[in-house]
């Protein structure tokens, strides 16, 4: 009894990291949200909200980290254990990181709204990698909360698209830049939040790579699309 006592205690031990993961996932995915709004709306106050909810995730951060330092110390976890604790070490990396670039968004409307310009930049172009990104770390996520890789390569082709359209954009914020030297601060400004996206897109993408990891105990990080859908379709056959 004592025994199966243990086992259900540890069991409630990792259930309750993994819960805050997908908190911590949830809040920085509310950030990505509200911080393009703040953007578009130049609206202050949900820009000074997603700079408090920063610190709710640092905080998770520093929480989860704590527990799964515990956890290997008290219960010494192995095999798939031991990678699920190691793999939500990183993910919280992930979705910290996440969570600063949402920032950078934010700030640079707070930026945009207290220097009262005339001409303030147009940020419509970069919606559609917005929702990508966003959509892209809801699948990691629901992968990680179901312990499920067959969204895997989705996540990675999106990663793609992302960076095509990061490229596209970056063009074409150039081409304005050489007709109309006015624009370039403006410019400028559009640039650095759609590299913003682009990163929180890479940060998704690793991810969803981890989840492989914990699943089947394979690294898929820097590995080819193709590679990344043999070795996951071969773990959901």
């Amino acid at each position: 009894m004592q025994t199966e006592h243990t086992f259900k205690q540890y069991d409630a031990e990792l259930e309750a990291v993994r819960a805050k993961v997908l908190e911590m996932g949830g809040l920085v995915e509310l950030q990505i949200v509200q911080a393009l709004e703040a953007l578009v709306k130049l609206d202050t106050n949900l820009a000074k909200e997603v700079m408090v909810n920063d610190k709710r995730v640092n905080t998770l951060e520093i929480e989860i980290d704590e527990d799964c330092s515990h956890i290997i110390a008290r219960r010494q976890p192995a095999a798939g254990d031991l990678r699920m604790v190691m793999m939500m070490v990183k993910t919280i990396t992930d979705l910290e990181r996440i969570g600063d670039e949402a920032t950078k968004i934010a700030r640079t409307a707070q930026k945009i709204y207290d220097e009262d310009r005339m001409y303030k930049p147009r940020f419509n172009e970069i919606k559609s990698m917005v929702a990508l990104v966003r959509d892209m770390l809801r699948t990691a996520l629901d992968g990680f909360a179901r312990l499920d890789v067959s969204k895997t390569v989705e996540v990675a082709k999106q990663d793609e698209l992302v960076d095509e359209q990061f490229r596209a954009a970056m063009r074409q914020l150039i081409t304005f830049m050489l007709e109309d030297p006015r624009t370039i601060s403006m410019s400028l400004e559009v640039l650095f939040v759609a590299k913003a996206i682009e990163r929180i897109g890479d940060h998704a993408k690793n991810i969803a790579e981890y989840v492989v990891y914990m699943v089947k105990g394979i690294d898929v990080r820097h590995s080819s699309l193709e590679d990344i859908e043999r070795e996951t379709q071969q773990s959901v056959a």
